[in-house]
């Protein structure tokens, strides 16, 4: 089963040729800078498809990468001592 809808990907894509030409900017209404990074341009595609309601995952909240990163640094702690 695929994750992504065809048409987001096409919203992706549509950003990276946006990034390629130097276009791409971050921020509410492209008032930000130029988007420099291929994960930064990515993102923005994505987050432009859940906008039109295509099929795209949520993305993750806060809250579990921060769990992630306190795991993380737990047992890196744990294996030094």
């Amino acid at each position: 089963m695929a994750r992504y809808s065809r048409s987001a990907g096409k919203d992706v894509e549509r950003a990276m040729h946006k990034k390629k030409k130097g276009t791409l900017r971050s921020g509410r209404g492209g008032k930000g800078g130029k988007v420099k990074s291929r994960k930064q341009a990515i993102a923005i595609g994505l987050s432009e498809a859940r906008k039109k309601g295509k099929k795209v995952p949520s993305k993750r909240s806060s809250k579990r990468k921060s769990s992630r990163k306190s795991k993380k640094r737990k047992s890196s702690r744990k294996s030094k001592t």
